[in-house]
């Protein structure tokens, strides 16, 4: 018997690494994801094979039940990295492994891996599908970070995500701007490592965070109800500007595309991934120039 899961994958808008110390962003599910399909088999052992958005085998692997409930790997392989995710799966839910014979797993990207979507999130939702467990408390105790990744990839509207006394608090709401065909995702050509990313922030991160919070919990909400191009500019702008400022990092915009005629802002862990642009005329051919091929309009990302 044949059992399929999918997840959606997740641009987050605002917050960004705050969103870990209690801020409100703002985070969108895009029309791309992950499935996941489990097969019954005899033979003792899980097979795992991964394929990106093209088709291509990126990992393949064939696990024993034994391996993932004595794994004491400390590597970061991707081997080792699936290991510690199934055996926490396992132990809230040890039914599954126990009633099987022998698996058979695929998982299948609609975006690249390298793209920065939610590789990890869409995996780590689908196998908390599969166990029927919590895919928060998956994550927390495996992979780490704010879950707002597994909100998105559990949602198919924008939601805004904080964590409200260590629990996510998740809320739909709609945001379809009537500029959206002025908005843009553009991607850096390069993938940012979420888990150290975090790592640096919470590195360098000052103690005196509730005035950044206040404020970014009121650009959030700013960024939902803009109503015009113009005001939906100046906040994106002021977000990135706060955000430099307490991560001590140059803005995108500026150390990239100073000349660019409209905003840039990062989105998640900034130094990578993709950044959302905001222009009256189509910009493509701008990015392009600069060596940056993946320009996706609004419309064609977002759910």
């Amino acid at each position: 018997m044949q059992k399929t899961f999918y997840s959606n994958g997740k641009l987050l808008i605002s917050g960004e690494y705050l969103i870990l110390d209690g801020a409100k962003g703002l985070a969108l599910p895009t029309k791309m994801g992950q499935n996941l399909i489990v097969e019954e088999t005899q033979t003792k052992s899980i097979h795992w094979k991964s394929y990106d958005a093209d088709g291509s085998i990126w990992f393949e692997e064939t696990l024993s039940f034994q391996e993932i409930q004595d794994n004491t790997t400390t590597t970061e392989s991707v081997k080792a990295t699936l290991i510690k995710i199934l055996q926490v799966a396992n132990t809230m839910n040890s039914n599954v492994f126990s009633n099987s014979e022998g698996l058979a797993v695929i998982t299948q990207l609609s975006f690249p891996r390298n793209w920065g979507l939610g590789t990890s999130s869409t995996l780590i939702n689908n196998i908390a599908q599969w166990f029927q467990i919590d895919a928060f408390e998956l994550l927390h105790q495996s992979f780490g970070g704010s879950g707002y990744d597994i909100a998105c990839a559990q949602n198919n509207t924008p939601i805004t995500y904080s964590i409200v006394n260590g629990k996510p608090k998740i809320t739909q709401v709609v945001f379809e701007p009537e500029f959206a065909k002025n908005l843009y995702f553009v991607y850096l050509n390069k993938k940012r490592n979420s888990k150290s990313a975090i790592a640096e922030y919470h590195s360098n991160k000052t103690n005196q965070l509730t005035d950044f919070i206040e404020t970014i919990d009121k650009i959030t909400q700013s960024i939902i109800d803009a109503d015009n191009l113009e005001v939906f500019t100046q906040i994106i702008n002021q977000h990135e500007t706060l955000l430099s400022a307490l991560l001590k990092t140059e803005t995108v915009k500026n150390a990239l595309f100073p000349e660019f005629d409209g905003a840039v802002k990062s989105l998640g862990a900034w130094g990578g991934d993709f950044v959302l642009v905001v222009s009256k005329e189509n910009p493509k051919s701008y990015f392009v120039a600069k060596g940056y091929e993946t320009v996706i309009p609004y419309q064609e990302m977002i759910v």
